[in-house]
């Protein structure tokens, strides 16, 4: 996720807690959702789609602290 932000990711991790949390998040539902869709946790498609939707929006929160972090 956002290689081109690979040095300031790991910045923001080590000073940033709600970054951490936030960026934690989304690779916990990412795992999540792959379990669902390989068969290895059971879920209907309603609720995976509810899934991609949360862990969109943490995306689209990390990106936002990312490019404010990435012109200061």
């Amino acid at each position: 996720m956002f290689p081109e932000y690979r040095d300031l990711i790991t910045s923001l991790k080590h000073h940033d807690h709600h970054f951490t949390r936030l960026f934690d998040k989304h690779n916990e539902l990412d795992q999540k959702i792959k379990n669902m869709e390989s068969g290895i946790e059971m879920a209907t498609q309603p609720e995976i789609e509810t899934l991609k939707r949360e862990k969109l929006q943490l995306k689209d929160e990390l990106y936002a602290i990312l490019k404010k972090a990435s012109v200061a």
